[in-house]
């Protein structure tokens, strides 16, 4: 099977250097030259467009910063559905609106060729290691045509169901985490507050009922001062928005939703766009005037888990 990988930012670039480690023949296509380069040096193709890389490959694979981002390369001159053609698989793996990647699955559809949304979760130093969770949605006889793909760049790989399940579940998974990093911004602060030894708290939440994955990650990098999660301010606005707008559009009012958008708006507003996620927590920190250091904690997060295949679960 000869793939194509079209964006090569924090997440794809990652995802995608699993596929040459694993030894599949991939083509990349991404407007910073620098990257495609280093992918050229590890033995990838490069393509000069969308449509180049579709037309020579069977799976076109995009991991986009944005929906805008994603429509512009699926229908812009010379993008990808201009070089579709029957029984080609189209795998979205942004995060991105279910509106959305069911519009450009009709669209795909209509040039003979098959979509699928297969967002990922997990994070980065996950993803880097080939052991983050993919969640795929669209037809199961597409879904296992591209298995070994999946396994190659996830460690656990579920089936949601039609096409849209999955990146309705990946936005519902953003927003669940982004209420934990909320959370533990005040958690912290309690904490301090308490003289806590923030090493033993660390300790105590990982193993109690209010552990969570955000906990077990994020907190390591709060704690160590550096807020580097590998993820920004203004993607976790884009996917908390994507939550947001879902349960306006089924007409589901929600109480807390809201209150997590403002939040990090405001964090935004403080620290900047490109600001670390997990610089929400400061907020805290600057309003009461402490903060949440202590030893022992990384700069940035590791996957020590060991690389193996993948597999559905």
């Amino acid at each position: 099977m000869k793939i194509g990988f079209i964006g090569l930012g924090n997440v794809g670039g990652k995802l995608a250097e699993s596929l040459i480690r694993n030894k599949f023949n991939l083509t990349v296509r991404d407007l910073d030259n620098k990257l495609t380069n280093q992918f050229l040096k590890k033995g990838a193709s490069v393509a000069k467009t969308p449509k180049e890389l579709t037309k020579n490959v069977d799976l076109i694979i995009t991991c986009l910063p944005s929906p805008k981002i994603c429509g512009e390369v699926m229908e812009g001159e010379n993008g990808v559905i201009s070089g579709l053609s029957k029984d080609k698989i189209w795998l979205e793996m942004s995060t991105t609106d279910e509106t959305e990647v069911k519009r450009l699955g009709k669209i795909v559809k209509y040039k003979g060729a098959i979509p699928l949304d297969g967002p990922v979760s997990g994070g980065c130093h996950r993803a880097a290691t080939g052991n983050i969770a993919i969640f795929v949605g669209g037809e199961r006889s597409a879904f296992e045509k591209i298995s070994p793909a999946l396994t190659a760049m996830g460690k656990k790989i579920l089936h949601t169901g039609e096409l849209g399940s999955a990146t309705v579940l990946k936005v519902i998974t953003n927003y669940l985490a982004s209420t934990h990093l909320v959370a533990l911004g005040e958690a912290w602060t309690v904490a301090k507050k308490s003289n806590l030894d923030l090493i033993k708290t660390y300790k105590g939440i990982a193993i109690s009922s209010g552990n969570s994955f955000v906990h077990e990650t994020e907190s390591q990098v709060i704690l160590n001062g550096s807020y580097n999660i590998n993820f920004t301010m203004d993607l976790v606005l884009k996917d908390t928005g994507l939550f947001n707008d879902l349960a306006k559009k089924l007409n589901a009012p929600l109480e807390v939703s809201p209150l997590i958008v403002k939040i990090f708006k405001d964090g935004q507003k403080k620290y900047g766009s490109r600001a670390w996620s997990s610089m929400v927590v400061k907020r805290m920190e600057d309003l009461n005037k402490i903060d949440f250091r202590a030893k022992g904690f990384p700069s940035e997060l590791e996957d020590n888990e060991p690389e193996e295949k993948g597999y559905e679960i």
